[in-house]
């Protein structure tokens, strides 16, 4: 390739929402910019809506995703028409765009695919997503395009092509220049507080000794609570007969055909930094950029995936409190103890959860769905203003040894914690650490289920830190 193509190719697609196995997406809108890689000024500009074959693949989950639908779309060329200067703009050029390695670049080849065209090839590949978790870490709370633009102050971000493609630009230049300024002077600007703790890059190489340096654990919440505060709000009893709703809480547990726990694809690595970098605080999760989708399980079977912005959501709530403790009273097919607890649930949970709860019912109800839907957030006669969820531990047999799947912590204090390692898997040991009053981190994904005519969301939790303070009686696990 000549320096013609020296320029850098921006570029971000907008799709249909596939609501069925097998669908696949469809692309509803192609925007891009070249930009010259030595000044950052654009130096051509492309953007068009692109109709689908299939005008009923626009659903309202696609429309309520980017706003574009039927009327607005139905004389734009298709794809095969506008090919040629797709071809053109990506091939032999470096392409950036934000979470393009993961969505944007397949969507690319397979709408090459469906025309029977060879796909455009890069000669580099820039993903902002991955770039800047790299080297300007989560200080922004997660690194979705929305959440770094409202960061710098540069608007809400629309989901529209060309707008997404301009403000990944602008959102790359402010945090380069945040780099360079923290590169040029980095003792002054930490030690007088312009980077917060949660700023600190978080790549595999220098994530944990800076966090060190800062003296600061991975998992301080950005919004700290003084331990008396804590201590105080565990002693709270509501005034109302706890066996009574513990048992109509804890009653509503349905098994899934398989006859265990099957979360869909939780993260399992160790680093809670690296690992859990995917998971959302509630106060991060845009609730437009929620949707839902059917995808193969069992034996022919679906399941609904809930995800946020095209991958999976999985949420991250801090301070939960502990409202029932673990129950054994239930097993599965295979006769493992299901293990769940009771936590309640904050408003900003339950917004959230009641947008799953009413997406995910749809779907189902579409799908072909007779069962009855058992909402994720549970809101008893009489007791509606303490709304509480029910968190789920996986249990599965290895070899002969029962044993549960989550990640369990200690957090003694605002900036350490241990894992937690068991003698044995035993609930006793769960129901010494987890008990009604305690103070749990959760980390969850969500899983639904479709048996007995009972279907519904459940929170599967990944990881828990649960709390251990000197006034609460909680015994420990020794590590």
């Amino acid at each position: 390739m000549g320096d013609e193509r020296l320029e850098v190719a921006f570029f971000d697609v907008e799709t249909t929402v596939p609501t069925r196995p097998g669908q696949g997406f469809s692309i509803l809108e192609f925007g891009a910019i070249l930009v010259c890689p030595r000044k950052l000024v654009e130096q051509e500009v492309y953007s068009t809506l692109v109709r689908p074959t299939d005008l009923s693949l626009i659903s309202t989950l696609s429309v309520r995703r980017n706003g574009i639908n039927r009327e607005e779309i139905i004389s734009s060329p298709t794809f095969d028409e506008i090919a040629d200067k797709v071809y053109d703009i990506l091939h032999g050029r470096i392409w950036a765009g934000h979470n393009i390695l993961k969505f944007d670049c397949h969507r690319i080849r397979e709408a090459f695919a469906g025309i029977n065209r060879p796909a455009p090839e890069p000669k580099g590949i820039i993903d902002t997503l991955a770039l800047l978790t790299q080297r300007f870490g989560r200080r922004a709370g997660d690194m979705k395009m929305a959440s770094l633009a409202t960061y710098f102050g540069l608007g809400r971000q629309t989901h529209r092509s060309l707008d997404d493609v301009r403000m990944n630009l602008e959102v790359l230049k402010y945090c380069s220049t945040v780099l360079f300024l923290e590169s040029s002077l980095p003792d002054i600007f930490i030690e007088n507080s312009w980077v917060s703790p949660n700023a600190t890059t978080r790549s595999r190489s220098n994530g944990r000794a800076s966090l060190e340096k800062l003296d600061f654990s991975a998992d301080t919440p950005s919004a700290s609570i003084k331990i008396e505060s804590l201590v105080k709000s565990t002693a709270e009893i509501i005034p109302f007969n706890m066996d009574e709703l513990e048992e109509s809480l804890l009653s509503d547990v349905i098994e899934d055909e398989s006859g265990s726990y099957s979360p869909g694809s939780s993260t399992t690595a160790t680093e809670s930094f690296i690992g859990y970098i995917d998971f959302l605080e509630p106060n991060e999760i845009s609730i437009p950029s929620i949707s839902v989708s059917l995808a193969p399980f069992f034996r022919g079977s679906q399941k609904i995936k809930v995800l946020h912005d095209n991958g999976e959501l999985q949420v991250c709530c801090r301070q939960m409190k502990v409202r029932f403790d673990i129950s054994k009273k239930y097993v599965d097919k295979a006769g493992l103890p299901r293990l769940i607890f009771v936590v309640d649930a904050s408003s900003d949970l339950c917004k959230i959860l009641d947008v799953v709860d009413d997406y995910a019912q749809k779907l189902s109800v579409d799908s072909g769905s007779s069962s009855e839907w058992r909402p994720v957030v549970t809101r008893k006669p009489g007791f509606k203003n303490y709304p509480t969820v029910r968190l789920n531990l996986p249990t599965v047999i290895d070899g002969n040894t029962f044993c549960w799947t989550t990640e369990i912590y200690q957090k003694e204090s605002s900036t350490t914690q241990k894992p937690v390692i068991f003698s044995k898997f035993d609930v006793e040991e769960l129901e010494s650490l987890i008990k009604a009053g305690s103070i749990v981190d959760a980390y969850f994904s969500m899983d639904s289920y479709d048996v007995q005519q009972n279907a519904g969301i459940r929170l599967v939790a990944s990881k828990l830190i649960v709390h251990q303070f000197p006034d609460l009686t909680c015994s420990r696990t020794e590590t």
